[in-house]
């Protein structure tokens, strides 16, 4: 087809494949699409979508002309599409010259892309407009098309080895020009320092494909991360996003505020909130965008980690440098590093306390481990032995500082929240300790903590991005030489990301020492309790047998073990629970240097803290006048099952309420069926309790309650109850339960299946209720008068 043609239909083929803006055309749905499940479509849509398939010439045969396509600004991220709507234009350069007037009368602001630009703008946004896309099967993200996409991009136009290839054209022809407005153009306000291009020209002004090809790389390969940053990684509140804006932006936000509001005769404060709400947006990121965003960073450290050593000679690296590599040197601080920060505090002070947050940990711990996308690999004798960090990731280490001190505190505290025992949460703080606890990371994080605190003696006063880039605020060499170039850079990753007024904490200070002691302490209860846990487990195990299911007994009511997620997984994950927290343990003990007796006092506390059964004391508590006060510890014990209160039914037990497995309204017939044989009998009762033959002994040890008589004696309250009878009494209440009923069907079942018949299986029942009745009598009555 024509090139005319062929713009006619492309934004509906986009549309059709990726889906729509609003989400109402799901598309193709590659999220859900899969080789196992979709055999035939799955390698047909990776092949048409591939870098060098059909739709992407498509897309290169159009980028040789002028077409540009209108991509709305209202289904940008919203902290963009607010920007852009106040007339002030995000750092981004993807967005710059861009902005046009809607054509043809409509309504709302428009940004115009060039093909390239417009697919990836779809492909990246699809990922987080179709979340509601009907799944009909369990998809593994990691296996759909999507992801599989996500992967192949990144390696065409990310290459770690060799260059990107030049795009396929038939026509090559002339440079193209500046796209001309087909409206008047927005006019937005400019602060004058935002992130240029690496080409030092605006990438909306792109070469033809018959250009450079050094240059057409670049291009290729910085739109494609750009986007990929923005869509995925630029979700925030306006708090937020204001850290990241110049001190310039800021104020001429003001003004614009206050100009408005002026116009409108309304007050600074109802436009300030309503800027504030313009602003915020309702972010969840699911666990497939996090996997697709932890894949973009261990893509982008093999990507920054394949640059080529820099030459001696500083002339010789002015002219072999090529863009390719210069990109590579600047990709993960100048377009990652700020809005992945911003990213991951989102994320770990939002997502839920469950293990669905193992996918936000690994991205966070892929992030902070670059030696693992290294091309070097280690030696075979020593894969057995814990790798040491090398000295040369420590500049990477100190310009990422918060990433690992700051986010290490935030995961402290949703350590010290959730229920450890569980195995999955339980290799969590593994995962965590394993990661810290790698030779030489430690005191490299404690090194950069203390280029952050070296006094700033002769400093200048500082501004928000003072330390971004010397510009403002003259040459690197300008500044006083009290002042080390690492610290210096230090510093300016901080106070970039946190602000002026930020005050540290020290990950090896007291404060935070003290919730890693906080923490060996929970992990020392939790192993106690998956200890006590299992040992329930194999108790009940062993003391269930095929024939105690048949007892005319009803099940215990009062018991005080609350089961756990251990009691369904195994003795084997119960063994795994424990050994990720033993090694977390001795990790903490490793980077924290904690003391060893003080731990073995610890866990010995934590020893002490079970009783002969295995089963926890009561929870912490603090006397009052009026009674027990749980603490915070108690409160943290109750919720997580590691202490509880044991709270029984004190009254008469035939008067307790009815449980799920009893039948209403037998329990209801059979109290009144007792209560007037009770009231008939109940002088004859007496009578034979008080024998001391074995009939006295039988009829006592059935017919009476011990331990509501002993609370008889002694409960001025109980005695007042004259209505009803506390001496000796039948109780039918354990025909009401469900387990005797079906026990009695199973019998009748038996009977009739030898022609017993009714009768006889009667017979049967109540000769084998005596015969139980003499032998309880026997062992548990014995020969001696009852003691009540």
């Amino acid at each position: 087809s024509s090139r005319k043609e062929l713009h006619g239909i492309f934004p509906w083929l986009v549309e059709s494949i990726f889906g729509s803006l609003d989400g109402i055309i799901v598309g193709w749905n590659l999220r859900c699409l899969q080789g196992k499940t979709n055999p035939t479509e799955y390698p047909v849509a990776l092949d048409f979508l591939d870098p060098s398939g059909p739709m992407m010439k498509l897309v290169y045969k159009l980028q040789a002309e002028e077409y540009r396509y209108d991509f709305p600004v209202s289904y940008l991220p919203g902290p963009v599409k607010a920007s852009i709507q106040e007339q002030v234009l995000p750092e981004c350069s993807l967005y710059h010259n861009k902005v046009q007037l809607p054509s043809s009368g409509g309504l709302g602001l428009n940004l115009a892309l060039n093909p390239f630009e417009y697919y990836m703008f779809y492909f990246a946004i699809s990922l987080i407009t179709q979340k509601n896309s009907p799944v009909t099967h369990h998809v593994s993200p990691s296996n759909s098309a999507y992801f599989i996409l996500v992967d192949t991009y990144l390696k065409c136009f990310l290459p770690t080895e060799g260059s990107v290839l030049p795009p396929p054209y038939s026509n090559p022809g002339g440079a193209i020009p500046s796209p001309t407005p087909r409206s008047p153009p927005v006019p937005f306000t400019s602060y004058g320092m935002h992130h240029t291009s690496l080409l030092k020209r605006h990438i909306a002004h792109q070469p033809s494909v018959n250009a450079d090809p050094a240059s057409q790389e670049i291009w290729r390969s910085e739109t494609l991360l750009q986007i990929f940053v923005e869509m995925w990684l630029h979700h925030y509140s306006l708090e937020m996003y204001q850290k990241m804006q110049s001190p310039h932006v800021k104020l001429e936000v003001l003004h614009y505020r206050l100009s408005i509001s002026s116009k409108h005769h309304g007050s600074p404060a109802q436009s300030g909130y309503q800027a504030l709400h313009a602003y915020q947006e309702s972010f969840k990121p699911t666990e497939e965008h996090v996997l697709v965003v932890r894949l973009l960073v261990k893509h982008l450290h093999a990507f920054s980690n394949s640059l080529k050593p820099e030459p001696l000679s500083p002339s010789a690296h002015s002219h072999s440098a090529s863009p390719l590599e210069e990109f590579k040197r600047v990709v993960i601080p100048r377009f990652v590093q700020e809005k992945l920060y911003i990213f991951l505090q989102h994320c770990f002070g939002h997502w839920p306390l469950d293990a669905s947050f193992r996918a936000v940990l690994e991205m966070w711990l892929s992030y902070l481990q670059p030696w693992r996308y290294a091309p070097e690999k280690p030696s075979q004798s020593a894969e057995s032995l814990p790798r040491s960090v090398s000295e040369k990731w420590a500049a990477f280490i100190q310009e990422n500082l918060l990433m690992y001190t700051k986010l290490f505190i935030g995961f402290l505290n949703r350590a010290l929240r959730t229920d450890l025992v569980s195995p999955k949460n339980a290799l969590m703080v593994f995962r965590v300790a394993k990661v810290f606890a790698q030779p030489n990371l430690a005191e490299m994080i404690l090194k950069g903590e203390q280029l952050f605190l070296e006094p700033e003696l002769v400093m200048p006063h500082r501004q928000h991005r003072f330390f971004m880039t010397p510009t403002l605020g003259g040459s690197f060499l300008s500044w006083p030489p009290t002042i080390t170039d690492a610290s210096f850079k230090v510093k300016s990753h901080v106070y970039s990301l946190e602000g002026q007024d930020f005050q540290y904490k020290q990950m090896f200070g007291t404060e935070v020492r003290s919730l890693v002691l906080k923490l060996a302490q929970l992990i020392c209860q939790a192993q106690q309790t998956a200890k006590s846990i299992s040992d329930h487990s194999a108790e009940t195990t062993a003391s269930q047998s095929f024939f105690s299911w048949f007892r005319f007994t009803p099940l215990e009511t009062n018991g005080s073990y609350t089961g756990n997620d251990l009691d369904e997984i195994g003795q084997d994950s119960i063994k795994k629970t424990d050994e990720y927290l033993e090694k977390a343990l001795e990790y903490l003990c490793q980077i924290f240097k904690l003391n060893e007796a003080q731990l073995t006092q610890m866990m010995m506390k934590c020893g002490t803290a079970q009783d002969e059964n295995g089963k926890n004391q009561l929870p912490d508590c603090i006397e009052s006048e009026d009674g027990l006060i749980l603490t915070p510890l108690g409160r943290y014990q109750i919720i997580n099952g590691l202490r509880r209160f044991e709270v029984q039914y004190q009254g008469d037990t035939e008067l307790q309420p009815i449980r799920s497995y009893e039948n209403a309204t037998l329990v209801r017939l059979l109290f009144r069926l007792s209560s007037a044989l009770n009231e008939r009998f109940a002088d004859q009762m007496d009578t034979l309790c008080s024998r001391e033959d074995f009939v006295g002994r039988l009829c006592r040890y059935h017919l009476t309650n011990p331990h509501l008589t002993q609370k008889i004696r002694y409960s001025p309250v109980m005695k007042d109850r004259t209505s009803q009878n506390w001496g000796p009494r039948i109780s039918l209440r354990f025909l009401a339960s469900y387990r005797t009923l079906l026990s009695l069907l199973m019998v009748y079942f038996i009977a009739s299946w030898f022609c017993i018949g009714p009768v006889g299986c009667t017979f049967i029942i109540l000769v084998g209720y005596f015969l139980y009745a003499v032998i309880m009598t026997f062992f548990f009555e014995g020969w001696k008068p009852h003691e009540h």
